[in-house]
């Protein structure tokens, strides 16, 4: 019988290409640059304006650490899946942000393993300070900011609903999405780990982004009747606000706490009749836009 999380291991291993060429610095934005590459969780490779982006890192090898302690699924060991490519590859990049310092968006693995010395962003002081004494040297802190001509806003959200937050509040703490812009690039919003709320309403509402990326593995505290993440409804108030926009579906099938998978929100787009607008790359995956 094929079990849970082999049936994650073998969508998390089912495409391996990757768009970032080593000598791809240029400072000018072909208008065919923007490509986006699904590697494992909320962990992605954002090419956009000719530079390129590392976002929240989660580079442990596979079962390295315990599952969430009060999240459905504990007894999994997280990751779930292997990464997959190398960790070269992975740390190919210009920057690296970080919407959040939770263990499945920034782990042992990232701080042992990304450079010192590489520019990284942080959502806000506090997270700076935190990454500052794990000894990198270059910490930046979002709030809008352009890095080699890419302009990146920082944006809020909200880790679960208000019911979450008086039960656990403290762990899931603040949260940050972040909007990237660029005069030859189409406006990309990510959303990073937060339920449809204001701040993705304002989000979408302000900046009209052409596509814009989601974490939606409905992630699971046991005892509360909802997810701290976006789920299938989530994404269709997401599509709603903005029904022009391209959505890419992120952060499934890696971590013990996300419920949901591709297969069901794939289902749930067709059911609901934005199929044409939903992308669910797999681990490794690589999309134009």
């Amino acid at each position: 019988m094929t079990t849970r999380r082999q049936l994650f291991a073998l969508s998390g291993a089912a495409l391996a290409a990757s768009a970032f060429g080593a000598s791809a610095k240029t400072p000018a934005a072909p208008a065919d640059s923007l490509r986006i590459t699904q590697i494992r969780s909320a962990t992605l490779h954002v090419r956009y304006g000719g530079v390129r982006f590392l976002v929240d890192p989660m580079l442990s090898d596979r079962h390295a650490w315990p599952g969430f302690k009060g999240t459905v699924n504990s007894e999994e060991r997280n990751p779930l899946v292997h990464l997959p490519m190398p960790v070269a590859d992975i740390l190919d990049v210009d920057a690296v942000i970080v919407t959040h310092l939770h263990e499945d968006h920034w782990d042992e693995g990232a701080r042992r393993l990304v450079p010192k010395a590489i520019p990284i962003f942080a959502q806000n002081d506090a997270d700076a300070a935190t990454l500052r004494s794990q000894g990198f040297t270059d910490v930046r802190t979002l709030s809008d900011t352009e890095f080699r001509g890419v302009r990146l806003i920082r944006t809020g959200g909200r880790h679960g609903p208000e019911v979450a937050y008086k039960a656990i509040g403290a762990l899931l703490g603040d949260v940050s999405g972040v909007v990237f812009k660029h005069a030859m690039e189409k406006t990309v919003y990510l959303a990073g780990d937060t339920i449809w709320n204001e701040d993705v309403a304002g989000a979408i509402k302000a900046h009209e982004p052409d596509v814009i990326l989601l974490n939606t593995g409905d992630a699971r505290v046991v005892g509360l009747p909802v997810g701290i993440i976006m789920g299938t409804g989530d994404v269709l108030a997401v599509h709603k606000a903005a029904p022009g926009a391209t959505l890419m579906a992120s952060h499934m099938e890696a971590v013990n706490h996300c419920t949901l998978t591709r297969a069901a929100l794939r289902s749930f787009a067709r059911d609901n009749g934005f199929t044409d607008k939903l992308l669910t790359p797999a681990d490794g995956e690589t999309v134009a836009l």
